[in-house]
């Protein structure tokens, strides 16, 4: 028998299945039917072979039913406790309204309910951990989508306002439907948008371009005082959101309040990829972003040291370039700051719930016909991820009560979202999420293996309390992966929220300790209970670190280096930011 060609798919074959891979993608929004199934049927089988398991289940049933039953004999008297508690942070039936019967009963009984399926769909013995957390998180969603909050007749706060306005509120939320779906068929920016103008009302720190090539424009902000700190910041934003989150209004701007406490700050923005950038890979990002704008700044400010900081995925390419420099020995780097920034993916949270090897290929086909994660693509795995947040309450607000919120800052900024080009996000997935090569010291720069305990500078890395995309405790694995000086700051908040708090901002509060590189380790946990809490922005502790970790005051450099070949292109934001 021919055994030449076992294992060999003919290429149209390949394009065949591709294609139809990327049909059914835009159907499931980029969801692996493939992965889902494979979940459902480890905790089928395993649960069904558990008589234990399944006995248990029965026994809560009745337990709660009959909870239940007895609590509804004093429903009718609001001030009776409650059957069972919200979780802390579930405000769907905080309003007042949800105590009177017959919706305390209903309320209760969907809280009960949902307690039990999170009993089923958990601890069965021998389901594989992430099927396991597959079909929890299904569960989850199909039960938010049938809470009472969700519908007219089984919310009391859309029947009190339809009482109060006479149904007015069903009239302005069918004219905001409509005027969503207008916008979003149209490819129009959400309602509110007109007021965050990019240049005009968000990122207006001065600054010129003074690098460009195909990826990336490097920005130069002007200086705010006399004098600055030697050494600059040189900001490596993740290209799957716009830099400016860290540039939003004066108020809130990272960027502007580290320009006046005297720091020479460089910002990268990154290219919007388009069909044409398919082959665009992570090594691409590496050298036509980072090294390419670490020596513009080095040729801007020459002869002195740089403080490189990232920022989510731009965090975890400035780690690799940070390794890369000091495997060559390139000592141009003064520190490294990372913000939400996992170099470690083994355990990346909630997002892991999407990436598998079925995942993975499902997107890889779909990204391969179209050259890109489209931006509703990724849009939606976030909103599933806080759909409480994303999806029920903005339908319950805007469609059902009728009201607007209004568009902030951070949501402006949050619906200006980029692309994501093939071969980076594949060589991303596969690299870091799924074979945690850089953790594990797999990862190739110019073809030889990286280790991040060859770094040698100080480095300060913030996680965020409420991140569902850099868990903290996953950010906080820099101190197992790194041999130096690590300082970890965790502060309030989520991914974005926390990492944008400027001074002044009310509820604002943070830990922070310093590990030398002589201490013994501290795990995460012990870290929380040992590190001191803060209350206010963590801001000015980072300023002061790089203050700390930096020369004397000297004259602004000079904004750009003609002669060196980087000439002033233009005023900030520049070109890529306002390309859509």
């Amino acid at each position: 028998m021919d055994l030449s060609d076992v294992g060999r798919r003919e290429p149209q074959a390949d394009s065949f299945d591709r294609v139809a891979h990327a049909w059914l993608g835009r159907l499931t929004t980029g969801i692996s039917l493939a992965s889902l199934g494979q979940a459902y049927l480890d905790w089928a089988v395993h649960l069904a072979e558990s008589p234990g398991k399944q006995a248990e289940l029965w026994l809560k049933a009745w337990r709660k039913a009959h909870r239940l039953a007895l609590w509804s004999l004093r429903a009718a008297d609001p001030q009776a406790e409650l059957c069972i508690e919200p979780l802390l942070e579930d405000r769907r039936f905080a309003d007042p309204a949800w105590r009177s019967w017959p919706f305390n009963l209903l309320f209760q009984s969907f809280l009960l309910t949902q307690q039990w399926w999170y009993n089923a769909t958990t601890g069965v013995r021998g389901v594989m951990p992430h099927h396991q957390d597959i079909v929890a998180f299904v569960a989850r969603q199909w039960l938010d989508m049938l809470s009472p909050s969700n519908y007219v007749l089984t919310n009391p706060v859309v029947l009190g306002e339809a009482w109060r306005t006479l149904g007015a509120n069903f009239g302005q939320g069918l004219a905001n439907f409509a005027e969503d779906a207008l916008r979003q068929h149209g490819g129009r920016k959400p309602v509110g948008m007109e007021k965050f103008r990019v240049g005009e009302t968000l990122a207006i720190t001065p600054g010129k371009v003074v690098f460009r090539n195909r990826l990336i424009e490097l920005i130069q902000y002007s200086p705010a005082s006399d004098t600055v700190h030697a050494e600059p910041v040189l900001i490596v934003p993740a290209w799957i959101m716009k830099y400016y989150i860290l540039d939003l209004s004066p108020r809130s701007s990272l960027v502007r309040f580290l320009v006046e406490q005297g720091h020479t700050v460089f910002m990268i923005s990154w290219k919007n990829p388009e069909a044409a950038d398919r082959e665009t890979g992570l090594d691409d990002y590496l050298r036509l972003g980072v090294f390419a704008a670490l020596d513009a700044v080095s040729a801007i400010v020459p002869e002195k040291k740089v403080h490189a900081c990232g920022y989510c995925l731009g965090g975890t390419l400035a780690a690799i370039g940070a390794a890369a420099l000091a495997r060559d020995g390139d000592a141009r780097l003064a520190t490294l700051t990372l913000f939400a920034a996992q170099t470690d993916f083994e355990e990346p949270g909630e997002l892991s719930l999407f990436i598998d090897e079925s995942q993975v290929s499902f997107l890889e086909d779909l990204m391969w016909e179209q050259g890109y994660l489209d931006t509703t693509q990724m849009a939606g795995a976030f909103q599933m991820l806080r759909s409480n947040d994303l999806i029920w309450s903005y339908r319950l607000q805007n469609y059902l009560l009728g009201r607007r919120a209004p568009m902030s800052e951070l949501m402006a900024w949050n619906a200006d979202a980029t692309r994501m080009p093939y071969r980076m996000h594949s060589e991303y997935l596969r690299k870091l999420f799924l074979r945690n090569d850089l953790a594990e010291g797999r990862y190739r720069v110019d073809d030889r293996p990286i280790a991040l305990t060859d770094l040698r500078v100080p480095i300060f890395a913030v996680g965020t309390e409420n991140d569902h995309v850099a868990p903290w405790r996953s950010v906080y694995k820099i101190h197992l992966l790194s041999d130096t000086d690590v300082t970890f700051l965790l502060t309030s908040h989520g991914h974005n929220a926390g990492i944008v708090s400027p001074p002044g901002r009310e509820r604002r509060r943070y830990r922070i300790m310093t590990r030398k590189q002589s201490d013994h380790y501290l795990d995460a946990d012990a870290w929380l209970e040992s590190a001191p809490r803060v209350e206010g922005s963590w801001w000015p502790a980072w300023q002061e670190w790089l203050a700390a970790h930096s020369s004397e005051r000297t004259a602004p450099p000079a904004t750009g280096a003609p002669a060196k070949g980087y000439a002033v292109l233009g005023d900030a934001p520049g070109r890529y930011v306002l390309a859509g």
